[in-house]
């Protein structure tokens, strides 16, 4: 696709880029039979080849409106469109510069200025643990609308002192240890089983992805240098074996850190290394299954019965990794099963779009759930904390991540609590 940079973007970092992942696109469509937003709307606008054109008009110098803001708003950055494209356009990065352009043009109204600066600043906040603390001690009260963002206080069991010379670094989120916090110490137990330890900076914060996807770029990069600054005297010692994420969300961006930090010439060279050593807790699989075989209560495994998985955009689509889990569980007696219909499609959660874009967020998760209930299963596993709360939102089953039903499973002679 030939792009014409308007002067103001010749010569600049987001104007180089955006003209380079532009020219790979050849306007075939593929991608807007993936879009889940160009499903539910049927507006070329509303599916990755419009959204492309918008920022290349708003790049070759035309003024963005309203209407342009919110066609890429409406975007979930599901990147579903990236696992379909022939030609390897980097839509994600694409949206996030164009977003960024017209946010400096486009003057949002008061209320949403509002609502995304509460989000970005709440969120990460040290506030946000009591906070939710609170709204869960009278969460019978709230309006069912809210009541979906709190989700039921979560025990998290207890974290394991056994020392091991495999050392493995964790991200522990902002918003995971106060919204499941079970996921983190059902992960630590786990790999305590395997003889893993597992090891927290407690200076690691948000990964940065808040911010930077609601174009707080320059706060999203704080947060990124922050977490190298306590990440990389652990990495210095090198007794790190990798950076494990167990939120797909946090993982796609840490992944991506030496992208977004390529021209920060004092931590370029860091943020690569780091992004290099970066995991999804489920690469980890294949080398744990061997270690824990012999190690599940096969009564713990025969209750379980048939479980519902679904693989987060961030996962599938944002780090390319597919049926991993499901495959990996399963060679430890798990039935897991992934929906035939539309399992490559959002469930409507996407970081803080269930909160900005309720009612499209809503329907995405109500036809997700649909194709999963269709399966009869028992429960509904997931890899990132945003789908989990969403869809247990619309759910009467118990949805929870993959590693809780696989803690839950563990032997107590493994030295793990069942």
């Amino acid at each position: 696709m030939q792009t014409h940079l308007a002067p103001e973007y010749q010569n600049t970092p987001d104007g180089l880029e955006a003209e380079a992942i532009l020219r790979k696109c050849v306007h075939c469509g593929f991608c807007t039979a993936t879009c889940p937003t160009y499903q539910l709307l049927g507006d070329e606008l509303d599916g990755p080849r419009g959204r492309i054109y918008l920022i290349k008009q708003v790049l070759e110098g035309q003024t963005p409106t309203r209407k342009t803001q919110m066609h890429l708003d409406r975007c979930l950055t599901c990147r579903n469109c990236e696992s379909t494209c022939p030609s390897g356009v980097q839509y994600g990065h694409l949206v996030d510069i164009g977003r960024k352009l017209v946010d400096a043009k486009v003057e949002r109204p008061a209320s949403e200025k509002l609502v995304r600066w509460a989000l970005k600043e709440g969120l990460p906040s040290p506030l946000f643990a009591p906070a939710m603390k609170l709204g869960q001690s009278v969460r019978s009260l709230l309006p069912e609308g809210l009541k979906a963002k709190v989700p039921a206080p979560q025990m998290a069991g207890t974290w394991p002192s056994r020392i091991h010379a495999r050392k493995v670094l964790m991200l522990a989120g902002c918003v995971q240890p106060s919204m499941s916090p079970n996921i983190n110490t059902a992960t630590a137990r786990v790999l305590d089983a395997c003889s893993i330890q597992t090891v927290i900076a407690p200076e690691a914060g948000c990964c940065g992805a808040l911010k930077f996807h609601l174009n707080d770029h320059e706060g999203g990069k704080d947060h990124m240098r922050a977490n190298i600054d306590a990440w990389w005297p652990l990495i210095q010692t090198g007794d790190i074996e990798a950076i494990v994420m167990n939120a797909s969300g946090c993982g796609v961006m840490v992944k991506d850190y030496g992208h977004v930090l390529k021209d920060d010439p004092a931590y370029a060279e860091k943020a690569a290394h780091i992004g290099a050593l970066t995991r999804d807790l489920s690469e980890l699989l294949p080398d744990l299954v061997p270690l824990l075989n012999g190690k599940l209560q096969l009564e713990v495994l025969q209750a379980a019965g048939l479980q519902a998985f679904h693989p987060p955009c961030t996962l599938q689509h944002g780090q390319q990794l597919k049926g991993g889990v499901e495959k990996h569980l399963g060679d430890l007696g798990f039935q897991i099963q992934v929906t035939a219909n539309e399992s490559h499609l959002c469930c409507g959660s996407a970081g803080t779009y269930s909160v900005l874009n309720p009612d499209l967020s809503k329907q995405l998760r109500d036809r997700k759930l649909g194709h999963l209930n269709a399966l009869s299963p028992q429960g509904v596993l997931s890899a990132n904390i945003g789908c989990i709360t969403h869809l247990q939102s619309g759910s009467s089953l118990p949805v929870r991540h993959w590693v809780e039903l696989l803690d839950s499973a563990l032997q107590p002679a493994a030295g793990v609590a069942p």
